[in-house]
């Protein structure tokens, strides 16, 4: 196949996919399946992995929906054997979020964590670093496989960052659907903290539920008729979460009589269980056993149709509920026969499942943990703790880094006049107070561009790049002004501190020219020994081979030195 005919397919594949994406994930599987029809061909056409994985994933949700479960691990190991040669893309994440998705509704656990697990990490690293529509949806996918695996809190922090995803990408229809995620993802985990007796917790989320909805509805976007209905139950849900059940029973009897006239069973299903959720707690708000046993009629229904459309956790979910409500209501053998249902469902794999994902979270946090100590390490190993400067071994790094020789550069080294007196006199607590006070000043009267390091005990290094031994004169002359005449009273020293400055500088070196360019260690040397004669010379003040002495220098250079460092090259 040609280059541009590879495209062509590329793109006639993404496109394909794209659409049988946009279908619901649970309802209208009619819609889905037409789609999967018309586009088999074009999956069929390369063997391309990453193409080839989405072939059999969307084989084995067909086998889902046909209700023949047995296909579905051949063709979900499939899937994963071609993602295994797929670049860790945002593609790569999406697929894997989405074959997930497909082994959570098989109620194959385990294996959805694994997917999951993978799935999360390409989203958290390079792959997820730019927004995109594959990242988004991956986002998605994760989010619902995660709820599927009552993993909510997670499952929420999936849809906001898909929900940002898709602000980032400014689509209608996926910011949409989005917000609607969100909105149903914050109040699945709301009813969940109720539950377990978190209520102010519960009615935050809530909040932050209804406001989604409402961001919804003020989008520029007309949503299929099945999606509004959905929202419009999420949100009558969340108003229950927090408390307003007067307020949520209306809207929500009124969109369970359209869902139940033209939905899709799989809403129908989710319909009657959030309203059978409102009616027991009005029930037991007004003790009232009519609605009680309203509410218990509803939950079988809403377990028969999440049983015809697949979804085995919910279906869980109302058998745990009808035990408990028809307990409630005095009929302990019931209770009994649909408590023993719902073990007999559950079983031990989704409990051995949790634990593993819980089990991975952690090592996975653990890591985490650990690059950033590591990262920790390594500042601390480049930074002087007591003045914040980069420390002698930075300095050698960074100076060890540089091409001497197509610019000047300037070495001064510092030292602080009498320091061993300061120690003696005062406290070596003062002394600290000395030498980081000395660091500030260093650093404040700097040009830009120019790095302050201490070197060791009271000597700090400047670097000035592109500095001439005239400019790096005139700059140091400014600092050592700035430390003599800095107000030290606060501290309790017997007279005022000052430093010793020695300048050293490595012209730039014409192409060709002989000898090159000279080492950083030896301007260093020299700087260091202009140092000594500064000392020798009486202190608090600044030497360079051939440069003026600080009596020659002009005061006005003094307080406005100009910066030689072009704005567009500075850090």
């Amino acid at each position: 196949m040609s280059e541009r005919a590879a495209r062509s397919a590329d793109g006639d594949q993404q496109a394909a996919l794209w659409r049988l994406l946009a279908a619901p994930p649970r309802d209208d599987a009619t819609a889905f399946l037409a789609v999967l029809d018309e586009t088999d061909a074009i999956f069929a056409e390369t063997e391309e992995p990453l193409w080839a994985a989405w072939r059999h994933a969307l084989a084995a949700r067909r086998s889902l929906i046909d209700g023949e479960p047995e296909p579905v691990s051949e063709r979900a190991t499939a899937a994963r054997e071609a993602l295994d040669k797929c670049p860790p893309t945002a593609q790569t994440a999406l697929a894997l979020a989405y074959l997930a998705q497909v082994e959570v509704t098989a109620d194959h656990f385990d294996a959805a964590m694994l997917l999951a697990v993978d799935a999360s990490l390409l989203t958290e690293g390079p792959a997820g670093a730019e927004a995109s529509r594959s990242l988004l949806l991956a986002h998605r996918w994760l989010s619902l496989t995660l709820a599927g695996l009552d993993l909510e809190e997670l499952a929420v922090a999936h849809a906001l960052r898909a929900q940002h995803g898709a602000a980032a990408l400014r689509e209608p229809a996926d910011l949409w659907r989005m917000r609607l995620l969100s909105a149903q993802q914050h109040t699945e985990l709301a009813q969940t903290l109720r539950r377990r007796g978190d209520e102010t917790r519960s009615r935050e989320l809530a909040a932050e539920a209804i406001a989604c909805a409402a961001s919804a509805r003020d989008l520029p976007w007309e949503p299929e008729r099945a999606e509004e209905d959905l929202l419009d139950v999420v949100q009558a849900w969340a108003l229950m979460c927090s408390d307003d059940l007067d307020g949520a029973l209306g809207p929500l009897r009124r969109v369970r009589r359209h869902v139940q006239a033209d939905g899709g069973v799989w809403l129908r299903g989710y319909t009657d269980l959030v309203l059978a959720r409102l009616l027991a707690r009005l029930a037991d708000r007004d003790d009232d056993p009519a609605q009680g046993e309203e509410a218990v009629g509803l939950l079988v229904d809403a377990a028969g149709s999440f049983v015809a459309a697949g979804d085995r956790r919910r279906y869980r979910q109302c058998l745990l509920e009808l035990g408990q409500h028809t307990a409630d209501l005095g009929r302990p053998a019931e209770a009994l026969h649909w408590l023993e249902a719902y073990r007999s469902d559950t079983g031990r794999a989704h409990a051995r499942g949790r634990q593993m994902w819980a089990e991975m979270f952690v090592r996975r946090s653990r890591l985490r943990e650990a690059e950033r100590q590591a990262a920790l390490l390594r500042r601390h190993a480049l930074e002087d703790p007591l003045t914040g400067l980069g420390n002698r071994r930075s300095a050698e790094r960074r100076l060890g880094a540089m091409r001497l020789g197509r610019e000047p550069l300037s070495l001064a080294v510092v030292d602080v006049d009498r320091f061993k007196s300061v120690n003696d006199a005062a406290s070596h607590t003062q002394g600290d107070a000395v030498l980081r006070r000395v660091a500030d000043l260093l650093r404040e009267h700097s040009r830009n561009g120019d790095e302050v390091y201490r070197w060791a005990g009271d000597e700090f290094l400047v670097v000035l790049p592109t500095a001439t031994e005239a400019q790096a004169v005139v700059v140091m002359e400014r600092l050592r002004r700035a430390v003599a005449d800095a107000d030290w009273s606060d501290l309790d020293l017997t007279e005022a501190v000052t430093v010793s400055v020695g300048v050293a500088t490595a012209p730039a070196v014409a192409e060709g020219a002989e000898g090159g360019a000279v080492g950083w260690r030896s301007v260093f040397d020299t700087a260091d020994l202009h140092l000594f004669s500064a000392k020798r010379g009486g202190r608090n003040r600044v030497r360079a081979p051939g440069a003026a002495s600080p009596d020659e220098v002009p005061d006005e250079a003094l307080e406005d030195t100009p910066d030689d460092t072009p704005d567009e090259e500075r850090p």
